[in-house]
């Protein structure tokens, strides 16, 4: 094939490179538009994975950039807030960076062995021209792609832009560890990430949020006055050594705003877009230039696959890459929010401030660290231990496995049996099942068990088959269960008490989630008239009357709960049933003091928890659940909009906000993955400084551990983990051979042999 590579940067040379290597008839010319010797970055830096994958695809090339790596295996995180200085060093990451300036010769120089043509200062013209010819044209010229932008249609291009502003500069000095200093000024807080990549110099990028960036003024500096500007910021950590630019061809200044890229479409006619062009990683991740490469062998391989058809040859290549893209841009984006968030997090203490940082993506899990550095991990297992208790223990304890206190209550653990519906009670009242269903539960180790959502009254219910709180024969029958595991258990019970709303007179979920009775439907209430979905009854707009018998129900069932022993009660105002639609636009369409502003819309689930809070004993805590998240933007709760919800609750006394998302509109577009909804947590807890429960596809040690060590929430909440497994808690205890399990004595010879089955299988977590 007869090929032009627009762009002469590490994507546009190494696809070169490979196209060369695997059918050296191939014909190829790179075009570049600046000098061979020009370069405007610093370093790159990738992984020893990387390497390898460069090494299998062309040992000539990674030998020679393998001779001029630096490597480095320490993080070092500076804070500096001008009275207090700290540091806290980790090892074991294993970093290798190289100059952007000698990667390139290296390419160029491999290239040209192999037969590529180089053309220099060419500045091609995107058009239709070009595509005919050549048989193939790749777009490897970068994030500001002409290709891209010519044909930007075909390409279906998103592009966001963030919010923080950064700046790539350089510094002639080795820093012995991939360095982070975040200093604080009169203006607020500056950052940098520097890394070195050769024997006597660093990149050295400055980040900042866009408020301080005006404040200082950086927008009317020179790249030169910049430099001095914030060689005055970091001058401690510098040693003396002046800041550079090299970005002296752009006009004025060289500050930037990240652009992530995402193209749904990789190829048109017979131009393919490569690296950059195609995609953007933020650079707090360091995988743009490994991308790159991959990209390039990828493309490569298919190319040269005569098993395949052109057409399929490319789709493949767009499909394989696209999910590692995604995956990694979706990392980036938590640790480009993380950053753009950062000062919730500066009142960390220095052990959890750098943990926050090195998990920020999600990419690196505490089990990861453990793996990295072990005596460091074990420290900050001792902090954290001694920061819940006021005691150093003797020998590291498990996150999860530290008490935590809310009021009068204090929890063994912080694991908690998340609600979960299980539509097998009779008129409202529990019964055997429900005595096994949360007494295993209970047995089974977890610090806090919430029952199903309770109901209010006999109409509040979403199937006849929900529990209720109504009358004092299901108080009595709640009272059973709590006895059962205060006596038998360190577990506590939180009941949950909500109304459905438009969701009720629904068939239990195993006849169809969601579907009409029928048969024995009852009436429906609801702000206002807007039925669940077409197939559900339109409800009837509440009264004043309505809204004060409610309560009314609300209070009374606070009171039973109070007699049955609940430790404690948490009002359900999430996904959808009646407080939740009150407080969500999508259903709330009054035009009274109930609706309208989100203050309106609040105004009477915070009635109703007042009420409650009234009734409640004052040792004993409360909590809401709210939907953090409607997923329709901003027609909908938004996670800014979460924060002032929490905050109402805080201010009418509850004492920690359960954070759940969705369910609360048929038009929600929500996106999955593994703890999905922790951000939101994480948001309300550090916005706030209010305890916050983390809920929504948690399901690994790996996950309560770092959620709660990064300081995201206070308690995880696991459901479906403990519907298949009573148990989850006493299994995570013996992995950990944490020293005081929440076992039963009854078990106690069960819990002996799970770890040594566990022991001898290698499943054991082992603690320094």
């Amino acid at each position: 094939m007869r090929i032009a590579c627009v762009g002469g940067g590490p994507a546009g040379l190494y696809f070169a490179i490979s196209m060369k290597l695997r059918n050296p008839e191939h014909e190829l010319v790179v075009f570049e538009r600046n000098r061979a010797g020009d370069t405007f970055g610093w370093g790159v830096v990738f992984s020893d994975q990387t390497m390898e994958n460069l090494e299998a695809n062309d040992p000539v090339s990674a030998k020679a950039m393998r001779d001029e790596l630096a490597h480095w295996d320490d993080i070092d995180v500076h804070v500096d807030d001008g009275e207090r200085r700290a540091k806290v060093t980790s090892s074991g990451h294993g970093f290798i960076g190289i100059g952007r300036k000698r990667l390139l010769q290296i390419l160029q120089a491999r290239a040209v062995e192999l037969g590529v043509e180089l053309r220099f200062e060419v500045d091609v013209e995107p058009d239709d021209a070009l595509l005919g010819a050549y048989d193939l044209v790749i777009a490897a010229d970068g994030v500001n792609s002409k290709l891209r932008e010519r044909y930007a249609e075909h390409f279906d291009c998103d592009v966001e832009v963030r919010r923080n502003r950064f700046m790539w500069l350089g510094v002639r000095q080795r820093f012995d560890a991939f360095t982070f200093i975040f200093v604080k000024t009169e203006h607020g807080w500056v950052w940098a990430h520097a890394y070195p990549f050769d024997r006597e110099t660093a990149t050295f990028i400055v980040e900042c949020a866009p408020e301080t960036f005006a404040r200082f003024g950086f927008d009317e500096m020179s790249q030169d006055e910049t430099c001095r500007a914030c060689e005055r910021i970091f001058e401690r950590y510098l040693g003396g050594h002046s800041l550079m630019t090299n970005a002296a061809h752009l006009r004025g200044s060289a500050w930037l705003n990240f652009r992530r890229i995402l193209c749904g479409a990789w190829r048109y006619r017979n131009c393919i877009l490569l690296g950059d062009a195609a995609h953007t990683a933020h650079f707090s991740i360091g995988s743009g230039t490994k991308l790159a490469f991959e990209d390039a062998i990828k493309l490569s391989q298919v190319l040269n696959d005569g098993d395949l058809p052109a057409e399929a040859a490319l789709e493949q290549y767009r499909e394989t890459r696209q999910l590692e893209v995604l995956k990694l841009q979706s990392a980036a984006r938590n640790s480009t929010d993380w950053f753009e968030d950062l000062e919730r997090y500066l009142r960390f203490e220095p052990p959890q401030f750098a943990y926050a940082l090195l998990t920020r993506s999600q990419r690196v899990s505490h089990e990861n660290l453990r793996l990295r550095d072990p005596r460091w991990l074990a420290d900050v297992e001792r902090w954290f231990a001694e920061r819940a208790t006021g005691v150093a223990p003797p020998r590291p304890t498990p996150p999860m496995f530290t008490p935590f206190r809310l009021r009068d209550l204090e929890l063994k653990n912080r694991i908690v049996v998340s609600p979960m519906a299980m539509y097998s009670a009779r008129d409202g009242q529990p019964g055997d099942f429900h005595m096994v269903h949360y007494g295993a539960r209970a047995l089974g180790g977890a610090g806090l068990v919430y029952t199903e959502m309770t109901c209010v009254s006999p109409e509040g219910r979403i199937t006849p088959g929900c529990p209720g709180l109504w009358n004092d024969a299901q108080a009595a029958a709640w009272g059973r269960i709590v006895d059962f595991v205060h006596t038998h258990t360190d577990a506590r019970l939180c009941v949950q008490l909500g109304h459905s709303g438009a969701k009720g007179s629904t068939r239990v979920a195993w006849e169809g989630i969601d579907l009409p009775l029928g048969v024995g439907d009852w009436p429906l209430l609801a702000p206002s008239d807007v039925p669940w979905s077409d197939d559900n009854a339109r409800p009837r707009p509440m009264t004043r009357a309505d809204m004060d018998a409610v309560r009314e129900q609300f209070v009374q069932a606070t009171r039973r709960a109070d007699r049955a022993g609940f430790d404690m009660l948490e009002l359900h105002c999430a996904h959808g049933y009646l407080l939740s639609a009150f407080i969500s636009p999508t259903q709330n369409h009054r035009r009274d003091a109930y609706g309208g502003s989100l203050e309106s819309r609040l105004r009477y689930p915070l009635e109703v928890f007042r009420a409650m809070r009234a009734a409640w004993p004052e040792r004993k805590p409360m909590s809401v659940r709210i939907s953090a998240h409607d997923w329709v933007g901003e027609a909908g709760v938004t996670p800014a909009e979460a924060v002032e919800i929490s905050r109402a609750f805080v201010e009418a006394g509850v004492d920690i906000i359960d954070v759940s998302s969705g369910q609360v509109t048929k038009a929600e577009r929500p996106v999955y993955g593994r703890m999905f909804q922790t951000p939101f947590a994480d948001k309300i807890r550090n916005e706030l400084g209010v305890a916050t429960m983390a809920v929504g596809n948690i399901y690994e040690i790996d996950h309560v551990n770092s959620i709660l060590v990064a300081g995201r929430a206070d308690l995880c909440a696991l459901a479906r983990p403990h519907q298949m497994d009573p148990n989850w808690t006493l299994r995570a205890a013996a992995q950990q051979a944490f020293a005081e399990p929440p076992v039963p004595s009854q078990y106690h010879s069960g819990y002996r042999q799970l770890a040594i089955n566990l022991e001898r299988a290698g499943q054991m977590t082992l603690l320094a």
